[in-house]
């Protein structure tokens, strides 16, 4: 397995346009940012600007370490070529199979024999994906948490095929760009986080259906017991009702998990997103 010096990233959304950015940072590496969609790379660009210039006014990050780093990132609308020259590809798009689906197979054909193929999906096993390479040792989990730039966490996964260096390279690199890895050596739907996150999630659910206490109050609960900076509720809101609501679904499509709680679902069908629609478990200002 070659050491990785570049690195390409397909999907320009917040995920994958932080992912980019933070490996960027680490100075060591070329960074290629990959996403068909019109406009988008322009708007992550822009976003990824704001960034940095904001840790450069709060004294984080020197304006020449900020600008050096934008500079290393290469925008490109051709998965195919960016994933030949890439010694890792991260597969960054929405939460949805068969979109995952379609970039693995073009990865398949166009990347490198020995690089490495992860996904950062949180509830999508790489199982799900790596047959369709045709080289599913190469390919892994690396799950980096919203907002790449202030969490730590990635959690790499070992599929059934993952081979132990594929692990071992995704380790060194999640570490390489100041990041804290974390191997779960089995596959399992949602992995860590999200598995104890929809536990807690689903119990704040079903004492608010039950009449046992207000979100708000459930809330302070979590946050002044058990010293969540966030309560359930709120964080539920901020990382989108919707995203929720279809990760669940798709674990009990996977035969684990019941179905939504019924105060989910009703929120999702009005259109109540959370922070993004100005309305949730909670109100915002839009």
């Amino acid at each position: 397995m070659n050491e990785i010096e570049s690195v390409t990233v397909v999907g320009a959304g917040t995920m994958g346009s932080q992912i980019a950015l933070q490996t960027a940072l680490a100075g060591r590496y070329q960074v290629t940012l990959v996403d068909a969609v019109a406009g988008q790379l322009d708007r992550a660009r822009a976003q990824n600007r704001k960034l940095v210039d904001r840790a450069v006014e709060k004294g984080r990050l020197t304006k020449e370490r900020a600008d050096a780093a934008l500079d290393r990132i290469t925008a490109s609308n051709d998965v195919e070529k960016a994933a030949a020259k890439a010694d890792l590809v991260i597969e960054a798009v929405i939460e949805d199979f068969e979109t995952k689906k379609a970039v693995f197979t073009a990865l398949g054909s166009a990347a490198g024999h020995d690089a490495i193929l992860a996904s950062n999906s949180s509830t999508i096993a790489i199982s799900r994906l790596a047959d369709i390479t045709g080289n599913p040792a190469r390919c892994c989990n690396m799950h980096f948490f919203h907002p790449v730039t202030v969490m730590q966490l990635c959690e790499v996964v070992k599929g059934p095929k993952t081979s132990d260096a594929t692990v071992k390279a995704a380790t060194d690199f999640v570490r390489s760009i100041d990041r804290t890895p974390v191997v779960l050596n089995k596959e399992i739907w949602g992995f860590i986080v999200n598995r104890i996150l929809f536990a807690a999630s689903e119990e704040a659910m079903h004492l608010l259906e039950g009449g046992y206490a207000s979100a708000e109050d459930i809330d302070i609960a979590v946050q002044k017991g058990l010293n969540w900076p966030m309560g359930p509720f709120h964080l539920l809101d901020f990382s989108g009702l919707d995203i929720f609501y279809g990760a669940m679904q798709d674990r009990h499509r996977q035969g684990e998990g019941g179905d939504a709680p019924e105060v989910l679902r009703k929120l999702v069908e009005a259109g109540d997103l959370g922070r993004k629609t100005g309305k949730g478990f909670f109100e915002y200002e839009k």
